[in-house]
């Protein structure tokens, strides 16, 4: 059976499987995924770029002797432990603590001197602490007010709390595992990264959204007839709606996995790899959250109001007054 034709049945409901009823077991799984990765965040923990936390950085072209940079640092600072990276075939990064004007001056002569190249390809920025806690700042400043609006539009649009509620722990899903991912592969958490971060977070909640609007439109039309129970209208709207989510994320990881591939492998570290890292894990948590975490604890939370629940009791007895109709004309 192709895409397709099981994108057509689900949508129909000629097959269907029981996502909403499953959803303990969905639960189960984000939990301990949300955990390791807190416990990721606090050891080994996320390794900051010096826009966050202040030093220097120097870059070296032609070169990529990484044991000759790091004597170059070390000479200058005696007992400082540099971080010392190729970047593609023929680079190499280093960044230190904040240095002073005369000992950046120092380094960059080692530099040329130990790796043998002129002293054009070598370039050296500084950025102090208080612009690093300003970055930091800014930074969480932009996550709380996006996480803000998006409780405030979510609850205008879909004129329901509830699903304001499922997206945001959506989505804190979504931004702990990616953020756990970056501490276990030891990547840099830079301006790039942010914007990945803060991008991915756009994308699942597109995500979301086109689910939600589909349950909003099956509920509604659920709750005018009387046909199906709210948890079955919702678990129709995540099968209507899964196959576009599967195609949508593969054709997006595609591009995503190239630049990463490319960004790692072949250019070193950089941005292309930091924001790449971002968006390819952010995406595929990301339609693993709008399918089963958000949808599921929409239904979870909504089957304690009152009209939903009248509307299950109505559905059983219209259920149950057609099986005994139809036992006795037979």
């Amino acid at each position: 059976m192709g895409m397709a034709q099981l994108g057509n049945r689900l949508y129909t409901g000629e097959s269907s499987f029981d996502f909403v009823g499953r959803r303990k077991l969905w639960f189960l799984i984000a939990a301990v995924l949300v955990l390791v990765s807190a416990v990721l965040l606090v050891k080994p923990g996320l390794t900051y770029g010096i826009e966050f936390e202040g030093g220097s950085e120097f870059r070296v072209t032609g070169s990529s002797d990484v044991d000759a940079a790091r004597e170059a640092v070390e000479s200058v600072l005696p007992g400082t432990v540099p971080t010392v990276t190729t970047v593609g075939s023929d680079g190499v990064r280093v960044q230190t603590e904040t240095v002073t004007t005369g000992e950046l001056d120092e380094i960059r002569s080692g530099l040329v001197e130990r790796l043998g190249v002129p002293d054009t390809a070598v370039t050296s920025s500084s950025i102090g602490p208080s612009w690093g806690q300003d970055v930091t700042d800014k930074a969480l400043t932009g996550l709380v007010v996006f996480l803000v609006i998006v409780s405030i539009v979510m609850t205008l649009y879909f004129r329901a709390w509830t699903m304001a509620v499922a997206s945001l722990v959506a989505l804190f899903h979504d931004l702990i595992i990616t953020a756990g991912v970056y501490a276990l592969v030891g990547f840099e958490v830079t301006p790039a990264s942010v914007i990945g971060f803060l991008t991915i977070l756009g994308y699942s909640l597109y995500d979301t959204v086109v689910v939600f609007d589909k349950v909003r439109e099956n509920t509604e039309a659920a709750f005018a007839k009387k046909d199906r129970t709210f948890r079955d209208a919702a678990n129709l709207a995540i099968n209507q709606t899964v196959v576009r989510s599967v195609n949508t994320t593969v054709v997006a990881l595609l591009p995503v996995a190239a630049i990463l591939f490319i960004g790692d492998l072949l250019l070193g570290a950089g941005t292309l790899r930091d924001i790449s890292l971002a968006l390819f894990v952010g995406m595929l948590v990301g339609a693993y959250s709008s399918i089963f975490v958000a949808t599921p604890l929409l239904a979870a939370l909504r089957s304690r109001e009152a009209k939903v629940q009248e509307l299950d009791r109505a559905v059983r007895d219209g259920a149950g007054a057609t099986a005994v109709t139809a036992g006795g004309a037979v």
